[in-house]
């Protein structure tokens, strides 16, 4: 299995997140947190059951 949200997390730790934003849909995942960054892939779908846990991750950024 592909370790998906841990190679997010990896790569918003070395800060390749550009920016981020909900959207309500995107290719059929309803609703969606966007995570956009400047390296392929440039767009990572976060489905609705894992906000809170990015949530927590981007308010820590937040705070830097």
């Amino acid at each position: 299995m592909y370790p998906y949200h841990n190679k997010i997390k990896q790569r918003i730790h070395n800060n390749e997140l550009e920016r981020f934003e909900y959207v309500e849909n995107y290719k059929a995942i309803s609703p969606c947190l966007l995570l956009h960054f400047s390296t392929d892939p440039k767009v990572r779908p976060i489905r609705e059951h894992r906000f809170n846990e990015y949530d927590e991750i981007l308010n820590k950024l937040a705070r830097l």
